[in-house]
């Protein structure tokens, strides 16, 4: 998935791995499951607290409304600071006295906390850890970005509600000053992303920057007001969001512009490689290690990749036979990528396109599931600031209020062919990112467990829901298909490019050309993946090896199961249990396999 929810999440696992500093002791005589539940408890609420933009983004917790995440070099100090007084405390709890979900719970905790301090590591003279801190505004996240989705997310309901909102808005000098002082520490310890990769933020600051303050991205709940609210509380209300963007939001994204003009371009890095950076290889790998929750080498990634390109590109050229096209693949290519059958002119039939296949998509869930969850979705245009952003998935709210959403790109529907879009939606909204998240959300488990993110599980469930239109009904098209196949060989071209500019001194061209080559993209697209790669390493890893990773356990349950073998009830027990480290899942599939072979007579 995909910049917005998907880094905001992961910037929240951050957190999720750090802890109250002050450790309080487990009671005497308490069982060790009431110890670990009040231990969970007590972390989660510290997590909604300290992150409070991630509480109301992604978590549906109103209660922060009215603050920004503390930005200061303290905070930051002293997030990391708890990491390891957290895991001492997880030493307090006997794995073996818990129930089998708490100690599943436990391990969860460990293995994030273990990969934090991992990355921790290494990381050079930086005066503090590298989690929320190194290159904290690129093109790919940031408060620029982050605070026109606040704008979105947010409840307006009541005037307490904008009230709220006014007071973000108003902590917006505050929290661009911290940035740029933990900014400044980057460039003095050499800690500095590509400069060819975040050349364009400037540009993306310019949208804050407008003339009528009615135009700003973060006056937009100043246009629409509920309808039982006082017409007086209203205007006093606008005038004072006018206010505060005029006087507060304005300036400070316009300081931080200059600052990144004058000051963090002209330092930033010449190299591509984050192995360049101080701590070098063994910070990659210990990326490596956060995303795809496993311990493989660059180069294993890389190999895997390779192998990927090849048998994917085998099934594209298959299709091109099939489909009476008289050409090579490339040829094919460009065909679909520039003939104007393929594409919408109106952004409203392209809407009401991915709408149609999200009702047949829906229709088709009880065939794969046993159990669905019952948060709604719907499907938006994203924001024209946005730009070519890829699609999203922004999750609803746990209790209901807000349901999860489809953000679909419609700003440049030359970008955006028709033969990609069942695949899209799959991996967007259901089977595939709405489902997963949502059916999480609703099940008992602690809340750090029913919100968790990893890259791996998350973004490896939404590829594996790709590959889950065949079954569906979907790809009868062989358009359709080529599509499907298309993203998937960008999945595993990114295995091969991620490792080969942070691990094997590939240039950046090498890398676009790889992409070119082999997905089919347009260069202006492959540039722009390129480009996240080199200021987000390790991540674009993780979804290729999630998806493989569940192919293997759905064909080694298959192959015990036989005739037994449930794919509805093989399904549930992937989710049911909300994301997981792949050894995690792989272990409580064995065990579902296990339970299924007792429960199930042999036919």
């Amino acid at each position: 998935m995909k910049k917005s929810w998907v880094q905001v999440a992961i910037a929240t696992w951050v957190v999720l791995a750090s802890v109250l500093s002050s450790p309080s002791a487990l009671s005497q005589g308490s069982n060790a499951d009431a110890h670990a539940s009040a231990l969970f408890e007590e972390y989660w609420e510290w997590v909604l607290r300290e992150y409070p933009d991630s509480a109301t983004l992604y978590f549906g917790d109103h209660r922060y409304d009215d603050k920004l995440r503390d930005e200061s070099t303290a905070a930051v100090l002293g997030r990391n600071a708890a990491l390891t007084t957290f895991r001492n405390r997880t030493n307090q709890i006997d794995p073996a006295m818990l129930s089998p979900q708490d100690r599943v719970s436990l391990l969860v905790f460990r293995f994030r906390l273990d990969a934090s301090l991992a990355i921790n590591k290494g990381h050079g003279t930086l005066p503090f850890g590298v989690f929320d801190s190194w290159a904290p505004v690129t093109q790919m996240g940031g408060l620029h970005l982050d605070l026109p989705q606040l704008a979105t997310a947010a409840r307006f309901q009541s005037v307490g509600d904008y009230e709220a909102w006014l007071k973000r808005l108003e902590a917006v000098p505050e929290s661009v000053t911290r940035l740029t002082e933990r900014m400044e520490l980057a460039m003095n310890a050499g800690w500095m992303p590509p400069k060819v990769a975040i050349s364009g933020v400037p540009q993306q600051l310019e949208v804050q920057l407008v003339d009528d303050v009615q135009n700003s991205p973060e006056y937009q709940p100043f246009k629409s007001f509920p309808k039982d609210m006082a017409q007086s509380e209203q205007s006093r209300l606008a005038l004072a969001g006018e206010r505060a963007i005029r006087d507060k939001v304005i300036p400070a994204f316009r300081s931080l512009k200059s600052f990144y003009e004058t000051r963090y371009l002209q330092q930033a890095s010449q190299r591509l490689s984050l192995s360049k950076l101080p701590g070098g290889p063994m910070y990659y790998q210990a990326w490596l290690d956060w995303y795809t929750t496993t311990h493989m080498t660059p180069r294993q990634i890389h190999n895997i990749g390779l192998a990927e390109v090849a048998r994917i590109g085998s099934q594209m050229d298959a299709i091109v036979t099939t489909s009476g096209f008289k050409g090579s693949r490339p040829e094919f290519q460009k065909f679909l990528s520039s003939d104007p059958q393929f594409f919408f002119t109106k952004p409203e039939d392209r809407l009401a396109a991915l709408r149609d296949i999200a009702k047949r998509a829906d229709a088709a869930l009880p065939q794969l599931f046993a159990e669905l969850p019952r948060q709604t979705y719907g499907i938006r245009a994203m924001r024209p600031e946005e730009g070519n952003n890829a699609e999203r998935y922004m999750p609803g709210s746990l209790d209901g209020g807000r349901p999860g959403w489809f953000e679909a790109n419609v700003n440049d529907l030359t970008t955006r062919p028709k033969w990609t879009m069942e695949s899209l939606l799959l991996h967007e909204a259901v089977p595939g990112h709405h489902l997963q998240t949502s059916r999480a959300q609703e099940l008992k488990l602690p809340a750090f467990r029913r919100f968790a993110w990893f890259a791996a599980y998350g973004e490896g469930w939404a590829l594996y829901a790709e590959s889950l239109g065949d079954e569906m009904g979907f790809y009868k098209d062989p358009n359709q298909k080529f599509g499907n196949l298309s993203f998937e060989m960008l999945r595993a071209c990114r295995l091969v490019v991620d490792t080969g500019l942070h691990a094997f001194d590939w240039t950046r061209d090498q890398a676009i050309e790889y992409m070119v080559n082999h997905t089919g993209l347009t260069r202006a697209d492959v540039t722009a993946e390129v480009d996240r790669y080199l200021v987000w390493p390790g991540q674009a890893t993780a979804y290729k090896i999630g998806e493989l990773k569940i192919q293997e356990l759905r064909a080694k349950a298959k192959a015990k199961l036989r005739e037994r073998f449930d794919l509805r009830r093989f399904h549930n027990a992937v989710i049911d249990n909300g994301a997981l480290p792949l050894a995690v899942l792989e272990q409580l599939i064995d065990e579902w396999t296990t339970a299924e072979i007792a429960r199930v007579p042999a036919k």
